[in-house]
């Protein structure tokens, strides 16, 4: 009841209300820009050959919210952001000048922030020129896009250059979006528009579960299904806050007549401090693979097509 009560105090107060609001508008803002097609791209094309191709295209197109199936000016999502942030965190651990940066507190943090945008602005440079190239090879008949039609209408370096750009500016876009609303929102930008993207898929959800039954849905399936979801959420939320208490022995001092210390204290460790933050970059390295695929660099080719989405090399790979 304690948490029924908050909930509707949310409205009374200002600050929390404008934030939620101003929240609301960057998520508007992306779904908008979900629909709107980079141009010289047949979406309708583009759409089949998704839904009919699935595998790490499907999982891309999860993480977008449905950006790449529509091949829209957000199709690169957020995740260019996302795996520039953890490079840049890996990198303190082997680089000498990151690491004194993080040391330098404000302005080494802002330092930083900088070299993660630009390496978000070069890592989203590479991959929309691989979505170029794959969207032109997606021309064949052997892609599934000759069957429907083709994907590109004008192939060349022309369109190349166009996509490379757009693609580029909308991931920066959503990477400046994601920081305004964690400092003008409610926080933790980057994970709101990761959860729009998933969540936005509910309802094609329901509305093809819906046309498989014929519109006979049956209420102990529903039941069941909302049963394991709310299983489901409330086990990520209990491993989510679970704290392994770390103890704490403090050793005794003499300060002129009197002795300190002897305490006890108790450090708080979480016990998933990564988040989703390993299956994200995860899914991002796997794309590389088709990325440099598309570029026709020897190997690549092969290695891509073990990576399908349910075999055993693809969930090894994930899973490490």
């Amino acid at each position: 009841m304690a948490a029924l009560a908050g909930f509707s105090n949310i409205g009374k107060v200002p600050e929390l209300r404008r934030r939620i609001i101003f929240t609301l508008i960057v998520v508007a803002i992306y779904r908008v820009g979900v629909f709107i097609t980079t141009p010289g791209v047949d979406r309708v094309v583009m759409h089949q050959v998704v839904k009919g191709q699935g595998g790490l295209l499907g999982l891309f197109n999860l993480f977008s919210g449905g950006a790449l199936a529509n091949l829209s000016i957000f199709a690169l999502g957020i995740m260019p952001y996302v795996s520039a942030s953890i490079i840049m965190q890996l990198m303190g651990l082997v680089s000498k000048q990151v690491e004194e940066l993080k040391k330098e507190g404000e302005a080494g943090r802002r330092k930083l922030e900088q070299w993660t945008r630009y390496g978000a602005v070069a890592l989203s440079c590479f991959q929309s020129f691989g979505v170029a190239m794959m969207l032109e090879g997606m021309n064949n008949a052997d892609m599934g896009g000759g069957r429907n039609g083709d994907v590109v209408t004008s192939p060349g370096w022309a369109f190349r250059i166009l996509t490379i750009v757009t693609l580029t500016t909308g991931a920066s876009l959503l990477m400046w979006l994601g920081e305004q609303a964690t400092e003008r929102g409610i926080g933790n930008g980057t994970s709101m528009i990761i959860f729009a993207s998933i969540v936005s898929g509910i309802p094609g959800g329901i509305v093809s579960y819906w046309q498989g039954t014929g519109g006979d849905i049956q209420p102990l399936s529903i039941a069941i299904l909302l049963g394991v979801l709310l299983i489901s959420i409330a086990i990520v939320v209990f491993f989510e806050r679970a704290q392994r208490q770390i103890p704490i022995q403090y050793s005794r001092r003499q300060v002129g007549r009197r002795v300190y210390g002897g305490q006890t204290a108790h450090l708080p460790l979480k016990v998933n401090m990564a988040s989703m933050i390993p299956p994200i970059f995860a899914s991002s390295l796997l794309m590389f693979p088709a990325t440099l695929a598309n570029m026709n660099i020897p190997g690549m080719q092969v290695f891509s097509s073990l990576l399908n989405r349910g075999d055993w090399l693809f969930h090894v790979l994930f899973r490490r």
